[in-house]
């Protein structure tokens, strides 16, 4: 018998604070250290962010799949945003194996985990991670599955029907533009997804959010929540301000999103 789970619904604004990339070279407020991403979150939090999707790093900065870290951090942030969401990774950047992914989230055992579908899929051997996404299902943990082109929304779907993905009620993240240096989302970006999402959903509930690089990211983003989706925001994509300027921090970011949602009559609560 196929296991079911409803699925739980995103915030309106999760907050992205540093990545896997970015460090304090980048901008001075850009959270590394536990202590640092804890207090962002609680800023975060009060500016309108109601999750968190969180990098942890090694002792010189880089990007770590660490259970142990992984589970400091969210017994921190329980203690200091109980009712934020948190989202631990999985992400790759190219150092780590479908297997060791797999591993972080058996030893974690998180609510909450985004995971790269063509990271923890590179291939047509789908046996690993059809076990793996039962397991991970029957043990309760939300998946949000990061996609990140038209291509891969189109192969999650093949995915979710021949099983290898089970149930059917998911969530999805829809990356505009692809990572390169000086990505500038558009808008636009989103409409070959919305097209794809609308011819392939067949039955399937999904809740979708978007994250978006550059200048444009508040734009993207509130095109996205006008068209039913979600966002996530901060400076694992973009530093800066709809009106140019550097943010000041995360929260300054979030606050951007907030008033540009407010002008158009949305509200965040």
């Amino acid at each position: 018998m196929r296991l079911e789970k409803q699925v739980a619904p995103l915030p309106l604004i999760m907050v992205a604070p540093n990545g896997a990339r970015r460090t304090k070279a980048d901008h001075q407020a850009l959270p590394m250290s536990i202590r640092d991403t804890v207090d962002t979150a609680v800023a975060c939090f009060k500016a309108g962010a109601g999750a968190i999707h969180a990098h942890v790093r090694d002792d010189s900065g880089g990007h770590v799949l660490d259970a142990d870290r992984y589970q400091e951090l969210l017994s921190e942030l329980a203690a200091a945003a109980p009712h934020m969401q948190v989202q631990i990774t999985t992400e790759a950047v190219g150092k780590y194996t479908p297997d060791e992914q797999r591993q972080l989230v058996r030893t974690v055992k998180p609510s909450f985990v985004s995971i790269a579908v063509r990271e923890m899929i590179p291939d047509d051997n789908t046996d690993a991670a059809a076990a793996f996404y039962e397991e991970v299902l029957r043990d309760g943990c939300t998946v949000q599955h990061i996609l990140y082109s038209p291509e891969d929304l189109d192969r999650f779907f093949d995915l979710v029907e021949s099983g290898v993905i089970p149930g059917n009620g998911h969530q999805i993240l829809l990356v505009l533009g692809r990572y390169s240096d000086n990505q500038q989302s558009t808008p636009e970006d989103l409409e070959p997804f919305l097209e794809l999402l609308d011819a392939r959903r067949n039955g399937n509930r999904i809740e979708w959010a978007v994250c978006a690089f550059g200048h444009r990211e508040t734009e993207c983003l509130v095109h996205a929540i006008q068209k039913g989706g979600k966002a996530r925001i901060g400076f694992e994509n973009s530093l800066w301000n709809r009106d140019g300027a550097c943010a000041n921090d995360n929260a300054d970011r979030v606050k951007d999103l907030v008033a540009a949602l407010e002008e158009k009559n949305i509200s965040v609560l």
